[in-house]
């Protein structure tokens, strides 16, 4: 209970309790509204620390199970502090502008950032130089463009598993996308926002760059738990398979000793008569001969 208390407090120092004026809110927040100050809708703190521990225990879930979750957030305030979080756990993020399609129509964006990273490969490895001076800075300012809207989604090889989002008014294109593509959706929801449009609904401020960044970064935290986790399972299951290869490598050793001294036994055996200590080794009676007649007596 006290690492809620001192997160609450964390959080109302941040102002992550203010939400808009009372006149712009959405009636569907009610759930998550402590009071009205100042004509101010005030969010329930306790409402948003439950919510948040909830949305960052499920994304440290996505992140051990090695899957991404793509950060979105193209506010002004918000640009810099999520492109920083997104990069500390090696996760996508959009931060400049929203291209539309950029999860429905996938491929084609990947064609793109192939695109800018041929352009980086020709830039950096001096194939450029045949070009000329014009051509070169065409390319290189093509090369700025693109890296500032897919830059943050160059390493991304699939569809992320989940998107988290700050202001989920503000980037309903990306919301709409992923609510048609099954991805899980995790936001910061405030008062002029309807909270029933994502998955995982954090009620906050989603305007002041301090309560963008308390958020942001406790999630980010969580993020990097998982992927500890994950990482630590791994080693784990290393140390357990080089483990069970030396049993493996033991065991056959030992079976492929065995196996050697039992020949070596078969053969020193080998070298007495096969007819035991009698001398003589025996003969096989042919099945159709005449020395044993059919009647079993015999005549001498």
């Amino acid at each position: 209970m006290e690492n809620n208390t001192s997160l609450q407090q964390q959080l109302l120092e941040a102002g992550v309790h203010f939400g808009h004026l009372k006149k712009k809110w959405n009636p569907k927040m009610l759930p998550y509204i402590f009071a009205e100050k100042k004509g101010i809708h005030i969010i329930d703190l306790n409402k948003t620390v439950d919510h948040l521990q909830e949305a960052a225990a499920a994304m440290k879930q996505i992140a051990k199970s090695g899957k991404k979750i793509m950060f979105v957030a193209t506010k002004k305030q918000a640009k810099e502090i999520v492109s920083e979080c997104a990069k500390k756990v090696n996760m996508p993020y959009a931060t400049e502008r929203w291209l539309g399609g950029m999860l429905t129509n996938f491929n084609t964006v990947r064609k793109s950032v192939k695109k800018m990273q041929s352009i980086e490969k020709m830039l950096a490895d001096g194939s450029a130089e045949s070009l000329t001076k014009k051509e070169r800075l065409t390319l290189s300012r093509d090369k700025e463009k693109m890296e500032k809207v897919l830059g943050g989604i160059a390493q991304l090889g699939r569809l992320p598993a989940a998107l988290f989002l700050v202001d989920i008014g503000h980037e309903h294109i990306a919301l709409a996308e992923a609510k048609r593509l099954g991805i899980t959706t995790f936001g910061m929801v405030d008062t002029n926002s309807d909270p029933n449009k994502v998955d995982f609904a954090v009620p906050a401020n989603d305007d002041a760059t301090k309560s963008i960044a308390i958020i942001t970064n406790y999630i980010t935290a969580a993020i990097a738990e998982g992927l500890a986790e994950r990482q630590a399972s791994k080693d784990e299951d290393e140390s357990d398979d080089s483990n069970n290869e030396n049993e493996t490598r033991a065991r056959r050793l030992e079976a492929e000793a065995q196996a050697e001294a039992a020949r070596g036994g078969r053969q020193r055996g080998g070298n007495a008569p096969a007819g035991g200590p009698g001398g003589a080794p025996k003969r096989r009676v042919p099945s159709s001969g005449n020395r044993r007649p059919a009647g079993g007596g015999g005549s001498r």
